[in-house]
C-alpha cells in the first residue's frame, strides 16, 4: 500500500486525472454494455489495436519535446512496411528474410527521419511544414513501388505476430510495454534525453551551453521514424499486408494523445507516463464508441473537438501564469 501511495503522489495531476478517467469509463461502459465490453475477448482486441497508435505517439511526443511536430509519421509507418513487406516476398518468406525485412524497415525509418531532420535543423524550415510535405512525399513514394494495390501474401510467421499470445497477453501489447520503457529510460537516464529537453525549452541557452543542436534535432527525427517504422511492422501484420494509406486517422490521434498526456506542445515537456494513460483513455473511449455503436465520423469528430478544448485549455492555463508572474 505504502508503494502504491508513493506512486500516485509522484504522478502529475495530468496524469492522475487520466487515470481516473479511464477508470470512470471503464465503469461506466461496465454498467451500460457488461456483455460487450467487460469481455476477454475485447480487452484483448483493444491490447493489439492501441500499439499501433501508441508507438507512433511516443514518435510523436519525441518530435514535440524538441519543439517541433511531426506529421510525417503515418507516410513513414505505411512506407516502413511496405518495403518490409516487399523484401519478405522477394527472399522466400523464410525466417532470416523476416529478420532483414524488419531491419529494413527500421533503416528506412531512420533515413526518413534524417530527412526531416536534415530539412529542419540545416534549413530551418518549419517542423510542420517539412513533416507535412514529408507525410505527402513518403506516401507518394509507397504508392510508386505498390502500384496502389497492398502488398500481401506475407509469410504466416510474420502475419500471425500481431495475433499472438503470451499468457493470454497479445504480443503488440508486450513490444509497446517494452519501446515505452526504452523511450522513457532514453528521456530520463541519458545526457540525449537531457539535451533534448533543454533544446525544446530554451533552443538558444541550448547552444551557449554547449549543445550541438542540429545533432540533437537529427537524433530526435530518425528516432521518431524508427518508432513509425516498428508501427508499420505492426500494422502490416496485423492486416497480414502492406499499403500506403493504412491509418490514415492517426495522424490526429497521435496528436490528441500527445497534448492529451501532458507534453508541451512548444517544447521542452513530456513524459511517457502521461501519453500511456492517454493512449488508455482514448482506446477506452474508442472501445466504448464501438460497443455503443457510434458511427466513426462521429468518432473522428469527437477527437478534433477534444483536441482544440485542450490546446485551447494549455494556452490559456500557460497566459494565466505568466499573469500571475
Amino acid at each position: 500500500m505504502r508503494t502504491l501511495s508513493k506512486r500516485f503522489r509522484r504522478m502529475d495531476m495530468n496524469t492522475l486525472s487520466l487515470f481516473l478517467i479511464a477508470v470512470l469509463i471503464y465503469v461506466l461502459m461496465a454498467f451500460l454494455k457488461p456483455k460487450a465490453f467487460l469481455t476477454v475477448r475485447n480487452l484483448q482486441g483493444m491490447l493489439v489495436q492501441f500499439p499501433e497508435f501508441g508507438i507512433l505517439s511516443l514518435g510523436m511526443m519525441l518530435a514535440m519535446i524538441s519543439g517541433g511536430i511531426d506529421l510525417s509519421l503515418v507516410g513513414i509507418s505505411n512506407l516502413a512496411g511496405i518495403v518490409a513487406a516487399i523484401l519478405m516476398q522477394q527472399l522466400g518468406g523464410t525466417p532470416l528474410s523476416i529478420a532483414l525485412a524488419v531491419l529494413a524497415a527500421l533503416a528506412v525509418g531512420a533515413l526518413c527521419g534524417a530527412f526531416n531532420g536534415l530539412l529542419i535543423g540545416s534549413l530551418r524550415i518549419p517542423p510542420m511544414l517539412v513533416t507535412l510535405c514529408g507525410l505527402q512525399l513518403y506516401t507518394g513514394i509507397g504508392l510508386i513501388i505498390t502500384k496502389g494495390p497492398a502488398v500481401t501474401g506475407l509469410p504466416d510467421a510474420f502475419s500471425g505476430f500481431a495475433n499472438g499470445m503470451v499468457l493470454g497477453v497479445p504480443l503488440p501489447a508486450i513490444v509497446f510495454v517494452a519501446i515505452a520503457i526504452i523511450v522513457a529510460y532514453v528521456l530520463n537516464r541519458t545526457i540525449y534525453g537531457q539535451q533534448l529537453r533543454l533544446m525544446g525549452s530554451n533552443a538558444a541557452a541550448s547552444r551557449y551551453s554547449g549543445i550541438d543542436n542540429f545533432r540533437v534535432l537529427l537524433k530526435t527525427y530518425m528516432f521518431s521514424g524508427m518508432l513509425g517504422a516498428v508501427s508499420g511492422l505492426l500494422v502490416a501484420s496485423h492486416y497480414n499486408s502492406a499499403k500506403s494509406d493504412y491509418g490514415t486517422s492517426y495522424t490526429l490521434l497521435t496528436l490528441l494523445i500527445v497534448v492529451l498526456g501532458g507534453t508541451n506542445p512548444d517544447g521542452g515537456r513530456g513524459k511517457v507516463l502521461g501519453v500511456t494513460m492517454a493512449i488508455l483513455v482514448l482506446q477506452l473511449v474508442s472501445s466504448a464508441f464501438n460497443s455503443l455503436r457510434v458511427d466513426s465520423f462521429i468518432k473522428t469528430f469527437v477527437w478534433g473537438l477534444i483536441l482544440i478544448l485542450v490546446v485551447a485549455y494549455i494556452r490559456i492555463t500557460e497566459q494565466r501564469k505568466l499573469g500571475q508572474k
